[in-house]
């Protein structure tokens, strides 16, 4: 940030002809600039930690975050002040800015390396866990993402055998950083094994539930567990604090279906024209899906299927699905096929963000797997949601169920905040054909 100040201030102060400086401009450009330089950097993973730590980032990510950064500053700016430039201290705003940004982005990453992010984390089970114990701890250590904790040692609660535990935990207990329980009654833990636990914090070292470190890391809930609280995941927070969300929520819909219903119908000829030669059918496909209290609505969709693609059954689309066409191949990747869902946006069964609505038949199946499913129901199905940008698209049930982890999350934590930031991935999502 400080690197993005100078450069703005060395744009306004020096490359712009001082007869046009004025207060308006500098705090129209500052402000400009710094809110695109954190908009992009979010939506396009800037600082995700996980890419910070691999060197082929580093280079093409800086340079080319920095360089979208430079070129909007500059064409806001002439756009909006009409101004003359001095064409040196220009270029090196518009060159040096992503070469500042790259160098300090390299430093960082070799003292990102040096410096230990590692925690070693001492895990704690009941007998009730011990069937969970491998995929628990696969969980801590990082399942598909860096988590940077690491479990260095395990213990069964009921293992109270006082001599023994100490003997073991009693020096490598200092060396732990966290404390992961995974137990039902915390009354039941042995007092051998709660003096340890209180001179670790005493020592500095954190202390969390199972449950609160998956929900903090990967954001979602984990409804595997056993000890995870049905009431737990139905939170109700203050009900004054919501009215702001609702209204909140009534303005996005809003101006998110008048843009992407514009986007339709600009698009919608377009479909229809190639269509007739690419991929010859009905130009909508319809389906009818399980909205808001479990009651069914159709869905409209650009048709990206061959005709008759479920002529055998109810199946979910996988990857390099077969029964794609090559045009619908183009549809799914840039989200074209999702369009016409604003039609059921602007019908009230649907709203921009909120859980994927999912077919009848898969929803009467993961109810029977698991007794969480139609807690996603509470809410209106949305176009994009936490689910669709924080993970795969879903090819099975087991995905559908990890799926259900992100809703979950989103319905405990829903707010203003969670909702900008799944508008911002969304554009992620889009972009580079991730998630949905």
């Amino acid at each position: 940030m400080l690197i993005i100040l100078a450069s703005l201030n060395l744009f306004v102060n020096h490359a712009i002809d001082e007869e046009f400086i004025s207060f308006v401009l500098k705090t129209s450009v500052f402000v400009f600039g710094v809110s695109t330089y954190l908009i992009l950097s979010y939506i396009l993973d800037f600082y995700n930690l996980e890419k910070v730590a691999r060197k082929r980032y580093i280079l093409s990510q800086s340079v080319y975050i920095t360089a979208i950064f430079v070129f909007l500053v500059f064409i806001f700016t002439v756009f909006t002040f009409d101004v003359s430039f001095w064409r040196i201290p220009l270029l090196s705003f518009l060159l040096l800015t992503p070469i500042e940004i790259w160098l300090w982005r390299l430093l960082f990453s070799n003292v990102f390396r040096i410096i230990p992010t590692i925690k070693n984390v001492l895990y704690i089970y009941d007998q009730n866990s011990i069937a969970d114990l491998k995929n628990n701890t696969e969980n801590i250590n990082g399942a598909g993402i860096k988590t940077f904790y690491k479990v260095k040692l395990t213990h069964q609660m009921e293992d109270n055998n006082s001599i023994e535990f100490k003997k073991r935990f009693h020096d490598a207990s200092k060396k732990i950083d966290t404390w992961i329980l995974n137990v039902k009654d915390y009354n039941k833990i042995p007092k051998t094994l709660e003096n340890l636990l209180l001179d670790s914090i005493l020592r500095g070292s954190e202390v969390i539930s199972y449950t609160s470190f998956y929900e903090n890391v990967y954001e979602a809930l984990p409804i595997k567990s056993h000890y995870h609280s049905f009431y737990e995941i139905l939170q109700v927070r203050n009900k004054k604090i919501r009215y702001l969300q609702l209204l909140f929520s009534y303005v996005v819909n809003f101006l998110l279906s008048l843009f992407v219903g514009l986007i339709f119908v600009a698009v919608c000829p377009f479909v229809f024209f190639l269509n007739l030669f690419f991929n010859r059918g009905p130009l909508f496909y319809t389906q009818l899906r399980v909205g808001q209290h479990g009651k069914e609505f159709k869905i409209y969709k650009f048709r990206s299927m061959i005709t008759n693609a479920e002529i055998t059954g109810a199946q979910m689309a996988k990857k390099n699905d077969n029964r794609i066409t090559p045009f619908g191949k183009v549809l799914r990747a840039f989200r074209i096929d999702e369009l016409p869902q604003i039609l059921s946006v602007i019908f009230g069964d649907m709203q921009f963000i909120g859980p994927r609505p999912e077919r009848k038949i898969f929803v009467d199946q993961l109810n029977d797997i698991t007794p969480f499913y139609s807690v996603r129901h509470l809410f209106k199905p949305g176009i994009t949601g936490w689910a669709q940008v924080k993970y795969k698209y879903g090819e099975d049930l087991q995905d559908s169920i990890r799926k259900l982890e992100y809703d979950l999350y989103y319905i405990k934590n829903k707010s203003i905040t969670l909702d900008m930031r799944i508008i911002f991935k969304t554009v992620t999502t889009v972009l580079f054909s991730r998630g949905v």
